[in-house]
């Protein structure tokens, strides 16, 4: 059984910081695009909708692969964790139902709108789509973490007949643990894509690729949002931190003065067993709070040498900020790892351990199976997701011919970019590509 367990842990370990690291680049990096496409939609001028077009590419290929790391989590719960499916579905499952109605409906539907509406739609009704796009995103997000908050923090619940049943819906939507937690990974996530766009701005700037002032534009407007929501996510952290050490006190050990008190009550009640994280989860706080500080200190630095374009001058602080794009996603993976290993050995803290939340009858070799399957699916995914992000942003905003609906206004000169062949004089005239 303990095999079992451990193996059950690290695949879901595996896939859910995966999937993690997709998630947090789609909302910042959205949130981004709303500002970019406002902008046209006001000023109506060419270079916010090329700007809009281009990181627009990136959003796409992210979210695309990001659904496929989503529903390989899904599989899991039915195959790795029925235990806690069948005890606690009545109210763990709500909140994902609904994310499901709303990311794979209302969001693909209002995606699918924006791709194929550009030059279909005018410019303001295409942006409000935008816009209703990245409320739909963020909206999701929330739904997940309120069932995630259950699971730190159970409330409007009541057990019968040896099962979980949801009496207040109300108060799952508005638990503090998944409120504090919103807001603390929203402002995480918009982080990440600034510092997504700041990094691919600065490798172009440096390389000298012939589109700085497209790219400084795009600098201009993401650089100084970083040191803000750093700032705020270390704010909106220590915030978290208050509910977390009253609703979970024995993810902090000894700092919580109601630890020891919780033990013993947890021992009367379920048992002996180690009650307080292993030290992974120490570590993974400390990851996090040095990656925010080594983040903050770089965009300081950086948004001081924005004046007069003396940015561009410091090739040296343009590889930094380039290379500072693993940060973000160390702190991020570190934060969910302080999060979820710090509430064990609880599944649901204090109503449902971990190792009964798992499929009953399983062996070491089936979930060794299912981790060797998930995880490779979900490796290729990252992998893929990342080989496509360079590949489309180190060609620039005017190598991609291509729009976001597939059309081409030069095939020809798509063909080419991508690397296929010229297509022949009597080819028809008007190519679909997607």
């Amino acid at each position: 059984m303990d095999d079992v367990l451990v193996l059950a842990r690290l695949q879901f370990a595996i896939t859910a910081i995966a999937h993690y690291l997709f998630v947090a680049l789609t909302l910042g990096l959205v949130t981004h695009l709303v500002v970019m496409q406002t902008r046209w939609a006001v000023t109506g001028k060419d270079e916010h909708r090329r700007q809009a077009r281009f990181w627009g590419r990136l959003y796409l290929v992210n979210y695309a692969l990001g659904i496929g790391t989503g529903i390989v989590m899904e599989f899991q719960f039915g195959l790795v964790w029925s235990g806690l499916t069948h005890y606690t579905g009545n109210v763990f499952g709500a909140p994902l139902a609904i994310e499901t109605l709303v990311a794979f409906f209302a969001e693909s539907t209002l995606l699918g709108l924006w791709i194929f509406g550009w030059d279909r739609m005018g410019r303001v009704l295409h942006t409000v789509v935008l816009w209703l796009l990245a409320l739909t995103a963020w909206s999701s997000v929330y739904f997940v973490l309120a069932a995630n908050g259950f699971l730190n923090h159970p409330v409007g619940y009541e057990i019968v007949g040896g099962e979980v049943r949801l009496t207040d819906f109300t108060a799952l939507l508005t638990n503090t643990n998944a409120l504090s937690a919103a807001a603390h990974i929203a402002s995480g996530a918009m982080v990440t894509g600034s510092f997504f766009v700041v990094a691919v701005s600065a490798w172009h700037l440096r390389r000298r690729t012939g589109h700085e002032e497209f790219f400084w534009s795009s600098m201009k407007l993401a650089l100084p949002l970083a040191p803000v929501f750093v700032a705020l996510t270390a704010a909106l952290g220590g915030w978290q931190i208050g509910f977390s050490v009253e609703q979970t006190p024995t993810k902090y050990g000894e700092r919580s003065p109601e630890t020891a008190g919780l033990i013993r009550d947890f021992t009367a009640r379920f048992g002996p067993d180690t009650y307080l994280p292993p030290g992974i989860s120490r570590t993974a706080e400390v990851l996090m709070v040095m990656g925010a500080l080594f983040m903050g200190a770089l965009a300081i630095l950086g948004v001081l040498f924005l004046a007069k374009r003396n940015l561009m001058r410091r090739k040296v602080l343009l590889w930094l900020l380039t290379a500072a794009l693993v940060l973000p996603y160390l702190s991020n993976v570190s934060g969910w790892v302080f999060r979820e290993v710090g509430r064990q050995p609880w599944a649901v803290y204090g109503v449902l351990k971990t190792k009964d939340a798992t499929t009953q009858g399983l062996t070491a070799g089936t979930v060794l199976a299912s981790l060797l399957v998930f995880g490779s699916l979900v490796a290729v995914l990252v992998l893929v997701d990342w080989a496509l992000l360079l590949r489309l942003a180190r060609r620039g905003p005017d190598d991609n011919p291509a729009d976001l609906s597939g059309r081409s206004d030069d095939p020809e000169g798509w063909a080419a970019a991508a690397g296929l062949p010229r297509p022949s004089s009597d080819a028809p005239s008007t190519v679909r590509t997607f």
